[in-house]
């Protein structure tokens, strides 16, 4: 399964990520944060990592095995 998530150095809070997925992101202390990483099936995660100007957003494979 994959996680979108937000590399806060490269992030400048520009709000592209919020516009496109509100349910998903959120701006925090001046930073995208993912605050509802579930709801990625409901809008389109991939149109706002294609839409991050610094390439901040990306996903992450969320695997179990250690």
């Amino acid at each position: 399964m994959k996680t979108v998530i937000v590399d806060h150095e490269l992030c400048i809070g520009c709000g592209v990520c919020t516009d496109i997925c509100p349910e998903v992101f959120e701006i925090l202390e001046d930073k995208s944060v993912v605050v509802g990483p579930e709801h990625c099936e409901g809008c389109d995660c991939e149109e706002a990592i294609d839409s991050c100007p610094v390439d901040a957003i990306e996903w992450e494979d969320d695997d179990d095995d250690e």
